[in-house]
């Protein structure tokens, strides 16, 4: 029978004082020969270990005593060596114990157990006999391998008397006398596991005690080794909602579980630290641990140590502790404390005078001394809560009150130790760049306030927080990123949909004033400026107020906000009762119960309850791969897909796989769900492997430093990107472009450094400025002073020109006032700085001397940039406006010669469109035109957008491979950001209210929970990339679900359960599609669409109209019409669209023309219209074409694209959105008439 995986015991050590040892002290004490009662040295006196049971054991065994001596077992045995010395008794006789070592030496130890150690854990204040005996006492350890994984310990002392220890023992041919004094000896009894269940494993050994209390010490070693046998059978509860239990009699222990995944197990009471210290000590104390100094825990109580140390650790979720860990020193191990690097370590207080005199900066933790106090909002006392409450009777259900209550206070403390982790690094995202894997982190700490400073500069550079700006940069969803995401502010949500140098708004100084920006780094490239319009405003009111008052990170949470919403019901597997002779046959029969019991659960839970019967799934898979129902386990495995692939053991099943006989193999391949699970799993394997063969590139991180030598384009760009300036390549280009011009094709370590220097100080001069009221309530609350010009005379007075986003204005000198110049929008000419204002008879003019030329280009640029904006109605073409004039400026200052306004001028992108290539909008598309959205903003470049769908509210988008984009509707500002497998995405559904389905390219269905927000199920029995998705729209059967892939498979799916009903396969060049229509289905491939019945039998095939036939041109995609009974095609590479009907199906009745274009990707219907997106012939840029369904003419044709249009979607038919190509990478918004 196979080791249980994920088993709770890893084995039960028995410590204690040798016999002979306890014989000689006896004597002597009997003989009244002792002043005082010695300190012992403890040894291990026995070892239990699994397996306990096999298939060949010896069946006579099934009589008599659960384990006798002659059974094969996983135990150890403390035996005296044979060679030992003869030992002098106090009587002076000398004797041989050699005898003790009679019989065959059964030494069997788990391999990462440590058993030289262990003894000075279990009795770290030593090993004390006593002539009274003391109450039993429990404390915990933690032991750390090479590698960093830790294990876990229970440690209980109890007493037994000397004499019944030797019970029946015969000394020197004399009964023990036990009439005189009597001597107590302790015993350690240690459960060690792979998981911290401190609480459970402490009621285990409560249990043990019970039993072992009355028994006889010939009956000692058989009772913990039955008990442990017992442990080896309770499986761990998989990450999420279902906890097992098991009875211990007389006490139900409860196993909880990880709330997911990433998250740590929690079996231990969260508030103790705050019963014990202020709010401030316990910040101090986490700062120390945040800085990975060297910390010392002291308290008179063993147990607490481990406690604490475990609880602060838990705090700083999902930040981890990497240095040396030993929460339980002894008193022989006070030498640790010596060690030059980091550690966290406990001792008892009586230690505390030798510590602190010995050795130096270390941080000394009292424990016993703090004080108790209550935090806000939360109820440390229980008691407090039972004062209504009567008397209980019984102790499993006040265990069981107690332990809720002990739940929702972790929960709540959790969330409040997380706020303040997310408080503290919360803008640590804005230094990163993912594409190249930096962290500026000059720049972050030119942010901090000064105070903070020396705190956060240790901290940036210690192991714990190298750990997570590697998930960082991994984009891991942990509870950091998601608290991080739902407490940002919806301006910081929309900021981030626009790129523009780092600057704070007008309202985030009305709230803060100018003292938190006036360091120079405090702005380089976080994405701030306009936020995006709301649609309902006119087209021209790009930007939105901020409605909150205070900072994103300094918003005061609620503890019972859950760190995942919504909150889930836990619900607790009883495990059956334990067999009572543990012989292989019992123990298969206990297993076979727990499957039934697993069976019976999963079928009472109903299919909506995906997670849970994930759960169930799991256990059951577990309790057959131990006894070795192998295919069964593998099924259990494979339903987690459906249910859960979160929790996919990838690794256990990997070990089934690999244990199959050749007879199971067989089945395997007659079973096809299995087969697509292993072929899935070397597919896995593969892709880890190459991940792993850049496991070093996955793991790195460099953190930002100026260049060291001559940089030709390809490195500048790197450079540049790594410091966050900008991202674009293009806009990098055109920097390079500048800084070389009228020398070699290289940018020289020097220039970069001046250049960036003069960056970082134009920030710093901006900050500075200290706007009054009278000025600042002239500016919208999300406008930023970039650029601030010398004290000049001008037309409107003497003053500082100061530029925004939005606009130009004055502020004067003498008493500071504010005089408008001009918003950009309203400019009609710009000469010299000689500004023409519609609506104004005076041109406003400015002496700048020798600024005059930059400013004058600058200014050029942002008008330029604005009209951009409003034409395109995309707030991007501002930012890059603004990115571009400040890039200037840096230019000339970092140049400083004749050629300066020259090589700024490469950097005048959108002046030059406007002055070479008039881009006027045509009328009808700046009309239609709303607003734009650019999905690929913090990418270096444009990604295509392949796949638009709308759910109410929401906007769904896929670009890049697996990546999936969710926009809040109202705003267009991102909300979600959701990662699929590794491969491009086809086609996306919305399913049930609650579900996004999503098909791709690797040939997998991911389904996207609407509510959480994450891909933890998929459908894996397609054989080739999924390319279209569709739901069954008759009323009778809503729950039906169709997909097709490539290669001409289609499968009918009840959407409920997430079974396959039915599958067909249909003889086609590349499946494209599926639509459900009256109870058939429409499949749409390049050369043909066929209509079929829906268990697959073909009823029509429309071919490829006959001027098509012979040509490139291929079916790109279909539109029904079932009320008009008529069908809409469209081809590739064909600029005509075909109209059918659907009762004749030989050849298109009517086609419609669409002038100057090469082809056709999708097409919708939105009200009384079709709208087409393809691509043109003569420009290839991206164009839409509105028909009307009644006569069958094109209405409109709109240009909003630089690329083809590769997707549209329709939001309520009041808006159509269209996605297109690579080289645009852009969303636009249409409104429908």
């Amino acid at each position: 029978m196979a080791e249980l995986p994920s088993g709770l015991l890893e084995a039960c050590v028995v410590v204690g004082a040798p016999i002979d040892k306890l014989r000689d002290i006896y004597q002597l004490q009997q003989q009244s020969n002792l002043s005082e009662l010695p300190l012992l040295e403890a040894e291990v006196l026995q070892v239990h270990a699994p397996p306990f049971v096999s298939k060949d054991t010896n069946p006579s065994q099934l009589i008599g005593p659960a384990f006798s001596r002659v059974q094969r077992r996983r135990s150890f045995i403390k035996k005296k060596k044979r060679d030992r010395a003869p030992e002098v008794l106090p009587n002076g006789e000398t004797t041989n114990r050699s005898e003790a070592s009679s019989g065959t030496e059964d030494i069997s130890v788990p391999k990462d157990l440590d058993l030289i150690a262990l003894p000075q854990l279990c009795f770290p204040g030593g090993l004390q006999l006593t002539n009274e005996p003391r109450e039993d006492s429990y404390h915990f350890l933690v032991f750390t391998d090479l590698f960093g994984n830790r294990t876990h310990g229970v440690v209980v002392q109890y007493y037994r008397a000397v004499q019944s220890c030797q019970e029946g023992s015969v000394h020197n041919g004399h009964r023990w006398n036990s009439s005189k004094s009597r001597l107590y000896t302790p015993f350690a009894v240690c459960v060690i596991s792979k998981s911290p269940y401190y609480n459970a494993l402490k009621d285990c050994l409560s249990c043990l005690l019970v039993q072992l209390r009355p028994a006889r010490q010939a009956d000692f070693e058989d009772t913990i080794k039955e008990f442990s046998a017992k442990l080896s059978l309770v499986p761990l509860p998989p990450p999420g909602q279902l906890h097992v239990s098991f009875s211990l009699r007389p006490l139900h222990v409860f196993l909880p579980s990880k709330e997911d995944q990433d998250s740590p197990l929690i079996d231990i009471d969260l508030h103790l630290p705050l019963l014990c210290f202020t709010h401030t000590t316990l910040l101090q104390v986490l700062s120390c641990l945040l800085q990975e100094q060297r910390l010392v825990f002291f308290s008179a109580d063993w147990a607490r140590l481990t406690l604490f140390a475990e609880s602060l650790l838990l705090y700083l979720q999902p930040l981890s502790w990497q240095q040396p860990y030993v929460p339980v020193l002894a008193g022989g191990m006070l030498d640790f404390l010596m060690a030059p690097t980091a550690f966290l370590m406990g001792c008892h207080i009586s230690h505390f005078e030798e510590v602190a005199a010995e050795t130096e900066e270390l941080i000394l933790v009292n424990v016993d001394d703090g004080i108790i106090q209550s935090a806000e909002c939360l109820q440390l006392h229980y008691d407090l809560e039972l004062c209504h409450l009567g008397a209980g009777t019984d102790v499993n259900a006040l265990r069981s009150q107690r332990r809720e209550w002990q739940t929702r206070l972790n929960t709540q403390i959790q969330n409040i130790a997380l706020e303040l982790v997310v408080n503290i690094f919360r803008d640590v995202q804005d230094f990163l760049n993912h594409e190249h894997r930096v962290f500026n982190s000059e720049e972050f700490l030119r942010t901090r306030e000064p105070a903070d400073l020396i705190f956060y500069k240790k901290v940036l550079e210690t192991h714990i927080f190298h750990t997570f700006l590697r998930d960082r940069l991994n984009r891991k969803p942990d509870t950091f990123s998601r608290m991080e995401q739902n407490t940002r502010n919806r301006s910081a949500r929309n900021r981030a949909m626009t790129e523009s140098p780092r600057r704070p708004l007008m309202s985030d100084l009305s709230r803060t004033g100018y003292s938190s920006y006036t360091s120079p780094s405090d702005r380089l490239s976080k994405r701030l400026g306009a936020s995006l319009p709301n649609l309902q405003h006119p087209a021209n009111d790009t930007g939105t107020p901020i409605s909150s008052t205070r900072p994103a990170s300094l918003r005061k949470m609620s503890p019972d906000v859950g760190l995942k919403s919504p909150q889930k019901v836990v619900k607790v597997f009883r495990l059956p009762e334990f067999p009572p002779p543990l012989a292989y046959h019992y123990v298969q029969n206990y297993y076979s119960d727990m499957v039934s019991s697993l069976g019976k659960a999963i079928n009472a839970t109903l299919p909506e309850e995906a997670a849970l019967l994930a759960r169930y799934h799991y256990l059951r898979g577990l309790v057959n791969t131990v006894s070795n129902r192998r295919l069964d386990a593998l099924e259990d495995f494979q339903s987690l897909y459906k249910t859960d692939s979160d929790i996919f053991p990838s690794q256990m099943v990997k070990s089934v796989v690999d244990s199959l006989p050749e007879a199971e193999r067989l089945q395997v391949d007659r079973r096809p769900e299995l087969k697509r699970l292993i072929s899935r799993l070397k597919r896995d394997q593969e892709r880890e492997r190459a991940l792993n063969g850049n496991g070093q590139e996955h793991d790195s991180i460099k953190r930002f430093q100026l260049p060291k030598k001559y940089m030709h384009l390809e490195e500048f760009v790197k450079c540049v990107q790594e410091s966050g300036i900008v991202k674009d390549q293009g806009t990098i280009h055109r920097l390079f472009d500048a800084l070389t011009v009228g020398h070699q094709k290289q940018v020289g370590p020097e220039l970069f450094r001046v250049f960036y220097t003069i960056w970082k100080e134009t920030e710093a001069e901006a900050q500075e400025v200290c706007l009054p009221a009278s000025v600042s309530e002239h500016i919208e609350p999300s406008e930023c002073v970039f650029k601030l010009s010398s004290s000049v005379k001008t037309s409107r007075g003497v003053g500082k020109i100061a530029m925004t986003q939005r606009r130009l204005f004055l502020l004067t000198e003498g008493r500071p006032g504010y005089v408008e110049v001009a918003q950009y929008r309203e400019l009609e000419e710009v000469k010299v700085l000689k500004l023409r204002v519609q609506g104004r008879k005076e041109t406003f003019e400015a002496n700048l001397k020798t600024e005059t030329e930059l400013w004058n280009l600058m200014v050029k640029e942002m008008w330029a940039g604005r009209n951009m904006a409003d034409q395109h109605k995309d707030p991007q073409y501002m930012q890059q406006a603004l990115t571009n004039a400040l890039l200037m400026d840096a230019v000339v200052g970092s140049l400083q010669s004749s050629k300066a306004i020259y090589a700024a001028s490469k950097l005048a992108h959108f002046d030059r469109i406007k002055t070479e290539v008039p881009m006027m909008v045509p009328k009808t598309t700046a009309e239609t035109l709303k607003h734009k959205i650019n999905p690929s903003l913090e990418l270096a470049a444009p990604q295509a957008v392949d796949v638009l769908l709308y759910t109410p509210g929401q906007l769904w988008v896929s670009v890049s491979v697996g990546k999936v984009m969710v926009f809040d509707a109202s705003s267009w500002s991102l909300t979600h950001t959701c990662h699929v497998g590794n491969a491009r995405l086809n086609c996306m559904l919305g399913v049930d209210k609650d579900q996004v389905w999503v098909g791709s390219e690797d040939s997998v269905i991911y389904i996207i929970s609407m509510v959480a927000m994450v891909c933890n199920r998929q459908l894996t029995d397609h054989r080739a990339e999924v390319t279209g998705l569709a739901l069954d729209r008759d009323k009778q059967s809503q729950k039906v679900a169709y997909s097709c892939s490539a290669e001409g498979s289609v499968m009918v799916w009840d959407v409920s359960t997430l079974q396959v009903k039915r599958h067909f396969r249909l003889s086609c060049d590349r499946l494209l599609s599926v639509y459900s229509c009256n109870g058939t289905l429409w499949c749409c491939s390049r050369d043909n669409i066929m209509e079929v019945w829906r268990n697959g039998s073909l009823k029509h095939r429309l071919n490829l109209p006959e001027q098509q036939k012979g040509s490139t041109a291929t079916f790109s995609s279909i539109l029904l019409l079932p009320e008009k009974e008529e069908l809409w095609s469209v081809c590739m590479d064909s600029g005509e669209v075909c109209i059918w009907h659907i009762k004749d199906t030989t050849k298109p009745y009517h086609r419609v023309a669409l002038q100057d274009c090469a082809g056709c990707y999708c097409i919708i219907k939105v009200k009384n219209q079709v709208w087409v997106g393809g691509v043109g012939r003569s420009s290839t840029k991206g164009k839409i074409y509105i028909l009307e369904t009644e006569r069958h003419q094109v209405m409109k044709e709109l240009h909003g694209h630089n690329d083809k249009v590769t997707a549209l979607c329709s939001a309520e038919d009041r808006y159509v959105l269209s996605g297109a190509g690579k080289i645009d990478g852009k969303i636009a918004i249409w409104k429908v008439e």
